[in-house]
């Protein structure tokens, strides 16, 4: 197993529900180096083996990418399909309660680089955001963990069309009053009940509504 002397992940979200997370990631990646810092902001990253982009919203600039030997990313689609914004959001809401995900090479361009690992998140179907979530962190760390344990891995390209995902805002969680529960419930699962809460419209006023799982 590799032993590396400085690994570094970036989280520039500051309202990320990923650092909820933080001290297992720390407890993971502590194994393997005695050097390990997160970082939000991009432009006060230090030179490094790797770097872990973990739910951040900027592409990185060649200049920043260069200060780590690897830069790498867990990105919830089979890529090159499902590029983009929230890709595990958006199938959920489709219907899919299986869900790719790919550890990848960050590149000048949006998820574009070449992959290390393909696994899936497999879901039941009744999950609301919060326990998707703990499936999706745990996934990632697995994957890293794999990554780091079996170092160097070798990329191949991503082949194939590719496919975006849009970026989700709060008019998203908008729900149809004509519409039934069952018809809105994918919907309902990737609300978050605080950050961006599922809401409808009734003679122009608006209403809050939350869901929660006994």
């Amino acid at each position: 197993m590799a032993y590396f002397s400085k690994i570094d992940v970036l989280i520039d979200n500051p309202d990320s529900w990923i650092w909820e997370y933080e001290s297992e990631i720390l407890r993971l990646l502590s194994g393997f180096t005695k050097q390990l810092h997160i970082y939000k902001d991009m432009n006060l990253i230090d030179a490094g083996d790797i770097l872990f982009l973990l739910s951040c919203n900027r592409l990185l600039p060649e200049n920043i990418l260069s200060r780590h030997i690897n830069n790498i990313i867990v990105h919830e689609s089979d890529l090159p399909k499902g590029k983009g914004w929230s890709p595990l959001s958006w199938q959920v809401e489709a219907g899919y309660n299986e869900i790719p995900i790919t550890l990848f090479e960050a590149a000048k361009k949006v998820d574009n680089g070449a992959w290390y690992l393909k696994d899936k998140i497999i879901l039941s179907g009744y999950e609301l955001i919060d326990e998707i979530r703990e499936k999706q962190l745990r996934k990632t760390l697995e994957m890293i963990d794999y990554f780091l344990k079996n170092y160097p891995m070798f990329p191949k390209p991503q082949k194939g069309d590719e496919t975006f995902y849009p970026k989700r805002n709060f008019k998203h969680q908008e729900l149809d009053i004509n519409a039934t529960i069952m018809d809105m419930f994918n919907k309902l699962r990737v609300c978050d009940n605080e950050r961006y809460p599922a809401h409808f419209y009734i003679n122009n006023k608006k209403y809050i509504f939350k869901i929660y799982r006994e």
